[in-house]
């Protein structure tokens, strides 16, 4: 489809280009293909076997370490972000009363506690309560013997 491979995401051409994976390491030419046919040797095999296994040991570790220089950081600018989003949009959160704030503010006084904690607390639990953002509306079916049927437990029957 004569896409370029730096720009499909899946791609080594990618992962290398963006800085995703290593590009300057000696451990990766060993990788390398190399046409010279080498005559048998016992001695050699076994030397070449220990050689690959202690590179993959190398290029491992190095991985990791570079993966941790690369993830440096990111927990800071991903909260950065968050609160600069938070900042941004700070009319979209839900909001107190400001009665709820003053009877939140005597009772962390009665109690001790910090205010922010019990109001965040208190938001917690409005997510739960309809309160903050009105009641629920019930259902009722009006049955054809003139009964009022509700959802659940709420049923009432109106004579």
């Amino acid at each position: 489809m004569k896409r370029n491979p730096r720009k499909l995401k899946w791609t080594k051409a990618y992962r290398k280009n963006a800085g995703k994976e290593m590009v300057v390491d000696s451990t990766l030419l060993f990788g390398a293909r190399r046409n010279e046919p080498v005559r048998y040797n016992r001695d050699l095999v076994q030397k070449t076997l220990g050689a690959m296994q202690r590179i993959s040991e190398i290029r491992a570790r190095r991985e990791r370490v570079f993966y941790k220089k690369r993830m440096a950081g990111k927990r800071e600018r991903e909260l950065t972000a968050a609160r600069e989003l938070v900042a941004k949009n700070e009319h979209l959160l839900p909001r107190m009363r400001g009665s709820e704030k003053r009877r939140l503010e005597e009772l962390a006084a009665e109690q001790g506690l910090d205010v922010e904690e019990l109001a965040a607390e208190h938001l917690q639990n409005a997510k739960h309560d309809n309160k903050l953002f009105g009641g629920e509306k019930k259902r009722l079916r009006v049955r054809v013997d003139g009964g009022v049927e509700g959802d659940g437990d709420n049923e009432m029957d109106i004579d």
